[in-house]
């Protein structure tokens, strides 16, 4: 499996064309949601998903096994595991606007932070991370193929897959 992949269930066309539209209506989409915390843009989840309905990108940066069970059902995400953003973190588009989300919301400011040292301008990070989008009761997909199973978070693996 790659270490990144886009999952896009709009035609990229009609995305493009989109973001290219509100690019030139629009001044900057994460004044209208949440706050800036030691220099970090900071959204809740709810904020998040108003903004990825304005046109933000929301990157799940947990392990791919997670991200396989349980994702956002939102149109576009990008996959970037913790573990490989250092080396993948070009494949981004910096030409739109970025929400990085982890589990918990514990080390996506360290990867915005991480990005903006790079350039990246419109970037921010989801407090409380995916557990806190499911939590707030926010559109999920559910594969419960890929269903994990373990006495706590550090002994999580795959459960036998239903035939």
């Amino acid at each position: 499996m790659p270490p990144c992949r886009v999952i896009l269930r709009t035609p990229l066309l009609i995305v493009n064309l989109y973001y290219t539209i509100n690019a030139l209506t629009m001044e900057n989409l994460f004044e209208r949601y949440g706050s800036i915390k030691n220099g970090i843009q900071t959204l809740t989840p709810r904020e998040a998903y108003e903004a990825i309905k304005d046109g933000a990108l929301y990157i799940d940066l947990r392990a791919a096994e997670l991200s396989a069970y349980k994702i956002p059902d939102i149109p576009d995400i990008f996959l970037l595991p913790l573990a490989l953003y250092k080396e993948a973190y070009h494949k981004l588009p910096a030409e739109r606007y970025l929400i990085l989300a982890d589990s918990s919301g514990l080390k996506s400011r360290d990867v915005a932070s991480f990005l903006q040292d790079r350039g990246y301008d419109k970037v921010s990070h989801m407090a409380g991370g995916f557990v806190e989008w499911e939590r707030d009761g926010l559109p999920i997909r559910e594969d419960i193929n890929e269903r994990l199973t373990g006495a706590c978070a550090c002994q999580l693996k795959p459960r036998d897959r239903m035939k």
